[in-house]
């Protein structure tokens, strides 16, 4: 059965000076403050649309790490997954950077290497963001 999920932005002036609020509405898990300077510049305390992107491509790829990992009998005991985005004002969202870092007993490191690309490929969000490219750096701990 297919889940929807929905998050809403409230905003308000124009973009440059303007700010506002993007809430995850299917969770209530949360509401975070946005502005064009905190994804343009960096600026602490905001987030920014590619900040909730690398959430939800770490999230997604964890899982899919995960589900492959215990289907090749090896679960992980642990993954930390940080998705690192990167947006150029003068031409938008150029990439997606996963690093990885994994404990997984009685695994070599050719099968650990197969099977994080494996995810990389059929994590969903990975494939909705096709149209960059997403680069994967996975070790073993």
């Amino acid at each position: 059965m297919p889940v929807t999920s929905e998050a809403t932005t409230l905003w308000f002036g124009d973009l440059m000076s303007g700010t506002g609020t993007t809430s995850l509405d299917s969770s209530d898990a949360a509401e975070f403050p946005v502005s064009w300077a905190a994804r343009s510049t960096g600026t602490s305390g905001k987030t920014n649309p590619e900040e909730l992107l690398g959430a939800a491509h770490s999230a997604c790829y964890s899982m899919a790490f995960a589900g492959a990992l215990a289907g090749n009998g090896t679960p992980p005991e642990s993954l930390q997954v940080t998705a690192a985005v990167t947006f150029d004002p003068a031409t938008g969202i150029t990439g997606s950077h996963l690093l990885v870092s994994a404990k997984v007993a009685g695994l070599g490191d050719d099968v650990f290497q197969m099977l994080a690309e494996a995810a990389k490929q059929n994590c969903p969000v990975s494939r909705a963001l096709a149209g960059i490219p997403i680069t994967l750096e996975a070790s073993l701990a």
